[in-house]
């Protein structure tokens, strides 16, 4: 298991952070540090090895014993503590992986990390390890596109149940708990419509009646908001986006306790979601500039989500940071940034629409989101090409809905380029 040789401690600002490198401030305490020097330094000191000051990339599939006795003392040790000093096999385990986890839970204050090959592969090997046939769960409507199809799909197969309600409805959210059920499933902020969940009431309904709570925060990531501190059981990531931060990977990971991962570790061990050591070494180099790259994402994000409200020619933006946002409130009271993406309607039809879409310079047509080049999309032909038009109405997404994903590119670049692409229309 990735067990993070950082402590975590609480800030008087209510952040969480990691220990130094070194494990110790000047006074003999273990100091409290901000997000972005435990992205730096957090979780790698156990695996860095020949001196280097990047954690290596172990490239081998197994590894081999001096002898009988350190093979016997191996499995006694991963029998009884769980906690492995070294490696059998690259299917249950790796030093670069088990590098990246352990900061990964070190950002999100958690016990424990895991590491899987995608954001979806997070989210399905979580819920088929925690509900059986004849489970109930309850999930927010508003979640994540493939996440409800699995659910609503593949998992009706093995006799579990899901109810979906509405985002914020937290009346909903209780009615809709049965004598079967045993977990709330979220996402916060959601796709498209970044809806923001009030953690602390979320929290206090499935306490009371012995739920587990999982939130997906892909959108956020723990420099914006980490749920655990909040009392939610397991945080889900895309690690794909804004994580590793550069378009060029797949990866998933789940933070929480070990008595929960525990039992999804050594699941992957047999469904075989595993994530390869090159991988988490860009994950490690990615999560380095973490802090960087999302102070950048908020600042513009949140400029240029104003400049689109104010234009004649949007008709509505979502995005918490706007006071007409649905959720504003909660995500001021949680969050500490409102992440890098904004969703918007054109005042205009949907091949109006697209044109607009084809005049953007800089940001690009893309499905994905969280890297540091700004990307664009119509739901409605990424999404939902396949998908009835009343079925998509139904859930909001209409033909002139845009979704930008904003990079780290210079913000006035950004605004003056969807000026001469809106001037366009």
């Amino acid at each position: 298991m990735a067990t993070p040789d950082t402590t975590i401690t609480q800030n008087t600002d209510g952040a969480s952070g990691a220990a130094a490198p070194n494990g110790k401030g000047p006074d003999g305490e273990t100091p409290s540090l901000s997000s972005q020097t435990q992205a730096v330094h957090a979780g790698e000191k156990r695996y860095i090895s020949h001196d280097s000051v990047t954690v290596p990339i172990v490239q081998t599939s197994t590894y081999t014993f001096e002898d009988t006795a350190s093979l016997i003392n191996y499995m006694e040790e991963h029998m009884f503590w769980d906690v492995p000093e070294r490696e059998e096999y690259g299917r249950y385990g790796n030093p670069t992986v088990r590098a990246a986890e352990s900061k990964l839970a070190a950002l999100d204050g958690a016990e424990d990390a895991l590491l899987l090959s995608s954001g979806m592969a997070a989210i399905t090997t979580t819920l088929f390890i925690l509900l059986s046939q004849g489970d109930h769960f309850v999930m927010t409507e508003d979640c994540y596109r493939r996440t409800r199809g699995f659910c609503n799909t593949f998992l009706t197969r093995f006799g579990i149940t899901c109810t979906t309600v509405a985002p914020g409805d937290y009346d909903a959210i209780e009615a809709a708990i049965g004598p079967a059920t045993k977990l709330i499933f979220s996402e916060s902020p959601t796709n498209p419509f970044l809806r923001c969940v009030d953690y602390a009431r979320l929290v206090d309904i499935a306490k009371r009646h012995g739920l587990r709570t999982i939130i997906d925060t892909t959108f956020a990531t723990p420099c914006n908001v980490r749920p655990l501190e909040y009392g939610v059981d397991l945080a889900i990531h895309s690690v794909t986006k804004y994580l590793a931060g550069h378009n060029d990977l797949l990866a998933g990971c789940v933070t929480g306790s070990f008595s929960i991962t525990t039992a999804l570790r050594q699941s992957q061990g047999i469904l075989g979601a595993i994530v390869d050591p090159h991988c988490a070494y860009l994950i490690l180099r990615g999560l380095k500039t973490l802090g960087l790259r999302m102070r950048q994402h908020n600042e513009s994000a949140l400029r240029i989500a104003r400049y689109l409200e104010d234009h004649p020619m949007i008709r509505r933006v979502w995005y918490p940071g706007l006071e007409s946002h649905p959720d504003h409130d909660v995500a001021t009271r949680t969050m500490s940034g409102y992440g890098g993406v904004i969703s918007f309607e054109v005042e205009a039809d949907g091949p109006t629409t697209s044109r607009f879409i084809d005049a953007c310079n800089i940001a690009r047509i893309g499905p994905s989101l969280g890297g540091v080049e700004s990307l664009i999309e119509q739901p409605g032909l990424v999404s939902y090409f396949d998908t009835a038009p009343e079925d998509r109405l139904a859930l909001g997404i209409t033909d002139e809905l845009v979704r930008l994903s904003v990079g780290i590119e210079d913000t006035d670049d950004l605004l003056a380029d969807f000026e001469q692409a809106l001037s366009k229309m």
